[in-house]
């Protein structure tokens, strides 16, 4: 079964320096029907304004990615290591952030440029229970192997080289050439959320577009076929 979001159904807001959409209920938008995927908690996509950005702000017991599709965003917080009392960094395309929340954080997210707009996708992903230490983690997965491959870039164990995360889900991100084929299998129980963030694509045979995404359950496996130049995320979920 696949039932489809379509982009332009999704929440919507335009603050001036924020225009966001929401694949789920949040903060000021609510819909009973769209309030997750399984552990999938939140799909936002953020266009930023030059010299904007979230002030400093908390949160905990969630599982934060950041994926940047175009532009840069500056990162802050005050996750302690052995290195550092916080964290201050860019993350470009090409790099996946996780924050692990946990029994607390304050961080900040800017758009560092003066003249161009940062669009991302900040996903959450609630946690296998409550509680855990915060962490975190920012690495980059080159363009090679994302294209036209679903390169694995977070996971329970961080197999692979993706970022460990404190769930039971599998996050792959791929670029796709026009006309190029895909095939994902889905073990019995699992479902599968499939975010085209660019281009088109069709997903046993249902067409998809930018911004679209399916929600996919009851299925063996995902065929996925590239209707023009196109980049997606796909998360493998129990």
């Amino acid at each position: 079964m696949i039932r489809v979001r379509k982009s332009d159904e999704r929440g919507h807001f335009d603050f001036g320096w924020l225009d966001t959409r929401h694949s789920f209920s949040f903060g000021q938008y609510h819909d009973p029907k769209h309030m997750g995927f399984r552990s999938l908690r939140v799909i936002n996509e953020d266009f930023v304004a030059p010299g904007r950005g979230f002030d400093a702000h908390p949160h905990r017991d969630m599982e934060i990615i950041t994926y940047v599709v175009r532009g840069a965003l500056k990162h802050e917080d005050n996750i302690s290591s052995p290195d550092s009392p916080g964290h201050s960094l860019v993350l470009r395309p090409g790099e996946v952030q996780r924050i692990s929340a946990g029994t607390g954080i304050v961080h900040s997210e800017v758009n560092p440029s003066a003249d161009e707009p940062v669009h991302l996708l900040q996903i959450w992903i609630t946690p296998d229970r409550r509680g855990h230490a915060p962490g975190y983690d920012q690495r980059e997965f080159a363009a090679a192997d994302r294209h036209n491959r679903l390169r694995l870039v977070a996971s329970p164990s961080g197999r692979e080289g993706s970022i460990p995360i404190n769930q039971d889900a599998y996050m792959y991100a791929a670029t796709l050439d026009a006309g190029a084929s895909l095939r994902h299998a889905l073990n019995p129980g699992r479902g599968a959320w499939v975010q085209v963030v660019k281009g088109g694509l069709a997903i046993n045979g249902v067409a998809l577009a930018a911004g679209d995404a399916a929600a996919i359950e009851n299925e063996d496996a995902l065929e996925i076929v590239a209707a023009s130049e196109a980049e997606m995320l796909l998360f493998d979920l129990m």
